[in-house]
């Protein structure tokens, strides 16, 4: 629901048509006797709006706001047809038509007009003319304009192109002047008149509120002699006018010490008499304590009301005789531009003014279930400041929120007044903050004697708070707003950075840096790897880097919070406590209380001190849920007696559910990347033999960020006796596809060779299994050979280059000439007619094979090619296999800025010289 406050004024029609003239239709029948199509021309002094979303709770919602807002204006006698009107229009608007609900009421000096407008104007409202039955009783809906014809003054129906609005007008029944205020002496025509001689029931009830006396004038204006109703409970006829969201009913009411307003008693003939009712508690002799209930007929209220403060107290004369504003004379000029200040200056004010010696004021929130605690003066307002108390039910309630209270002496009631324990003050008197009927806040006085305050200094500190209410909620949206809006940046900020990492620990370390110290003193992080694991103490952070190991000992000391799945902030008192714990230990022990020495434990005080008061404030904990799984918990805390803001709280809330997912997200990228390392290095061969008179190097880059194995492939592995297969290949394409067949052709070449097929013949064997693949088969080029160490140091080699790029061999004067001749490629043909040819490599040869991924590196319209790639291996005389593939793969990269876009493989074989290896 969302409301607005509009002060006082002639009052425009709130709802702009868009230059498109309003259309009016009058219901038919005996109904449209009551409708009143005429334009409004009272002055409108105050009104309210609220939306209502298409929800089924919307209607009790909009029920609520109705009778808070004429309550708020004194406006009791029509409240109950009100609520009954509005809750049949906002239903037909949310329930039947399904669409939102805009309700507007407006004050004006003889009645209250009320307007519902729904968004579905295509449903009808029946016009003159048109037989059509507007409701059948025994229906759940439909009544809702029969009802504006029985019970309003006036009503009517408003609708455009794109909305519907009805109306209606209550009229406020007349009172004799004189009867609501102790006014001035009056002319004996002007005096209210009284049924009769005027009648006061004085009713008693003891303390179960069973009725112990019935005078004459009870009997008279209730129609129950004594004997009828002495013994039975009060409550039985007393007929309560009850406001949704208010738990203060006629119970709780006869417990106050004093209480006046008006209610109902259910008379013998079954008809509810409206009475205005004076309580004083009060107690026998005995000690025994009763209520002493004085009721007149409402219309007679003068008789035992309370004297308002009349309209002189409104404004202030200085002494220039010119009006002051009474907020400015309450508050000072210049009034404070920001929340805080105002607030400071108001409890201030009102302490001075009623000289006590503390004061407090509380803000309510959006949904009035709670107080927050938001300035004090004479109060440890650092150990109070954003505490939190209900307002109508659980321990510790504030019961006396929505109506003055004064309480004569605390230690008679202890935790009445929930702030004030603990502190010494012993008589308070609290007034409720109200805008448009609506609970905002609540401001009080105490002082440290019993019985200071009356319903006098009550009605002075009212009339105070009737003053700056409005001021303090406009300020309050004002600073709602710009929290709103430092929330909406916060959250599109930490957004972005959870966004561009996929790396858990980082997630981590980012969640904790966020909410330290924006929303947090002290942050820790709980992660559950599965559901049958226990929470881990991931990460700790704290705005003073030397309390974070305390913080991370304490915690691993004590157990985790739950990993309960419910949204939303939950209490979490197991650190405050172990830290109180561990700190009073160690202060025992620097006494020397547990009989060791002192010396010993002396400098481990300060830190255990320090790390309580760290941790000595509230803690909440929000779950980390993510894919219908709690992954984790969010713990947040202040120091020694601090409370968090109900707004940073929602903030953090949504904080947590980004951060979780983005925990999850990096948690399922880290297992899928391991999945995938792991099934890559088996597809890789392993440790290269130990060959006796040959040097082996080898050089493999996969191309892509994550992959370690891709199109391009080698091998070295042995054979027989004093044989051994080498093959380094490359498949058409890059990534896990590619991965697949060099799979294949890896393992299928080693299988092959020792089965002691010569080189053709396992290359051709190689290219069936290829082909047999069908759509999965690729294209592959492969050079495979096979290596004899010879006694006289050198190497005999025979080598089948199959569409790969050509060998290329180095003598020790430093030529380089291919070592093979190029053949077909595998993966294309059935029938190859491939052949081996043989090289012997002399001491101090060098031969080279490379991939395609080397030779064509590319730098603009420039490329290594085969012949740079020959250039290179010409300065390379002399140097081992491992510094001869160094060395190309340094040139290679150096020949272009740009990283490489092809797997790249460099496979070098030296035969060391005799004289100089």
């Amino acid at each position: 629901m969302t409301t607005g406050l509009i002060p006082g004024g002639q009052n425009p029609d709130p709802r702009p048509t868009g230059g498109l003239p309003q259309q009016r239709h009058e219901p038919v029948g005996q109904a449209a006797l009551h409708v009143d199509n005429r334009s409004r021309s009272s002055v409108i002094t105050a009104r309210a709006a609220a939306s209502f979303e298409p929800l089924g709770r919307s209607v009790a919602t909009a029920r609520s706001f109705v009778r808070d807002t004429l309550q708020g204006w004194g406006f009791a006698d029509i409240v109950d047809d009100a609520v009954v009107l509005t809750s049949e229009l906002v239903t037909n608007a949310v329930v039947h038509a399904g669409t939102s609900a805009d309700v507007l009421c407006l004050r004006s000096d003889d009645g209250v007009r009320i307007e519902v407008a729904d968004r579905y104007p295509e449903r009808e409202i029946p016009l003159q003319g048109q037989a059509v039955n507007m409701g059948n009783l025994d229906r759940e809906g439909g009544r809702g304009l029969q009802l504006c014809a029985a019970l309003a003054g006036r009503w009517g129906v408003e609708y455009t192109p794109t909305h519907k609005q009805v109306w209606f007008q209550l009229d406020l029944p007349e009172r004799p002047v004189g009867t609501r205020t102790a006014g001035p002496s009056l002319p004996a025509d002007l005096l209210p008149l009284a049924d009769g001689r005027v009648r006061v029931a004085v009713v008693q009830i003891d303390r179960t509120c069973a009725i112990t006396s019935w005078n004459e004038d009870a009997e008279e204006l209730f129609g129950y002699a004594a004997e009828q109703v002495i013994g039975k409970p009060l409550t039985d006829l007393a007929a309560w006018p009850h406001t949704p969201g208010t738990g203060t009913g006629i119970a709780e009411a006869l417990q106050l010490s004093r209480w006046e307003g008006s209610y109902g008693i259910r008379a013998a003939n079954g008809r509810v008499t409206s009475v205005y009712a004076s309580h004083l508690r009060v107690r026998d002799t005995g000690g025994e304590p009763s209520t002493v209930c004085l009721l007149v007929r409402d219309h007679e209220r003068a008789v035992l009301q309370t004297p308002l403060r009349g309209p002189a107290t409104d404004t202030a004369t200085s002494a220039d005789g010119q009006s002051t504003d009474p907020f400015e004379v309450f508050i000072g000029s210049p009034a404070p531009d920001d929340l805080d200040g105002l607030l400071q200056r108001t409890v201030e004010r009102a302490r001075d003014m009623l000289d006590g010696d503390s004061a407090f004021l509380l803000l309510a929130t959006d949904d009035e279930t709670e107080l927050e605690v938001r300035a004090s003066t004479g109060l440890p307002s650092a150990r109070q400041r954003f505490a939190r108390v209900p307002v109508e039910a659980g321990p510790g309630r504030y019961g006396s929120a929505r109506m003055p209270a004064v309480h004569d002496d605390l230690s008679a009631v202890p935790g009445a007044v929930p702030l004030l324990s603990g502190t010494g003050m012993r008589s308070v008197v609290t007034v409720p903050l109200k805008v448009e009927g609506r609970l905002t806040g609540s401001l009080g006085v105490a002082a440290e004697g019993a019985g200071r305050y009356s319903n006098e200094e009550a009605l002075r500190l009212q009339f105070a708070a009737d003053r700056i209410a409005l001021a303090v909620e406009s300020a309050r949206l004002g600073e709602l707003e710009r929290l709103r809006r430092g929330s909406l940046s916060f959250l599109v900020e930490a957004s972005d950075l959870l966004a561009g990492t996929l790396d858990r620990d980082q997630t981590l370390a980012l969640m904790a840096q966020m909410t330290v110290p924006t929303l947090a003193t002290w942050c820790a992080v709980y992660t559950i790897a599965d559901q049958a694991s226990d929470p881990y103490l991931s990460y700790v952070l704290h705005e003073d880097e030397e309390l974070i190991d305390g913080i991370k000992s304490l915690l691993s000391k004590i157990q985790p919070p739950d990993p309960v799945p419910t949204p939303g902030a939950r209490v979490w008192s197991a650190p405050s406590e172990a830290a109180h714990q561990a700190a009073l230990r160690s202060s025992m022990r620097s006494l020397g209380l547990s009989g060791g020495p002192t010396h010993q434990i002396a400098s481990g005080i300060g830190p255990t001190l320090a790390t309580a008061s760290a941790v000595g404030g509230e803690t909440v904990v929000l779950p980390l849920v993510a894919r219908n799984r709690v992954i984790g918990m969010l713990t947040l805390g202040k120091p020694a007696d601090e409370h968090f803001r109900q707004e940073i709280l929602e903030l953090a809330e949504d904080l947590s559910r980004r951060a979780a997912l983005a925990l999850d997200n990096a948690r399922l990228y880290s297992e899928r990347t391991a999945i995938s390392q792991s099934l890559q290095r088996s597809l890789l061969p392993p440790e290269l033999p130990e060959i006796d008179g040959v040097e082996v190097e080898v050089i493999y880059r996969a191309a892509g960020e994550g992959n370690e194995v891709g199109g391009d492939f080698y091998d070295v592995f042995p054979i027989s006796d004093g044989a051994y297969g080498f093959a380094i290949g490359d498949v058409c394409g890059t990534g896990p596809n590619a991965a697949a067949v060099t799979g294949l052709a890896r393992h299928a070449l080693r299988l092959l060779a020792r089965e002691g097929l010569s080189g053709p013949a396992v290359l051709e064997r190689l290219n069936s299994a290829i082909l047999d693949e069908g759509a999965r088969s690729r294209f592959l080029t492969l050079l495979y050979g096979e290596l004899w160490p010879q006694e006289d140091g050198s190497a005999r080699l025979k080598v089948v280059c199959a569409g790969h790029p050509l060998p290329l061999r180095l003598r020790q004067d430093g030529t380089v000439e291919p070592a093979a001749e190029p053949q077909p490629l595998l993966g294309v043909m059935d029938d190859l007619e491939l052949y081996e040819e043989t090289v012997t490599l002399d001491p101090g040869d060098v031969l080279l094979c490379v991939t395609d991924g080397v030779t064509e590196r590319r730098e603009g319209t420039r490329m290594l090619g085969d012949d740079g790639l020959a250039d290179v291996l010409t300065t390379c005389t002399g140097l081992t296999a491992g510094a001869v593939a160094a060395r190309i793969m340094r040139a290679v990269e150096r020949f272009a800025s740009d990283a490489p876009s092809d797997d790249m493989a460099i496979l070098a074989m030296r035969v060391p010289g005799l004289h100089n290896d």
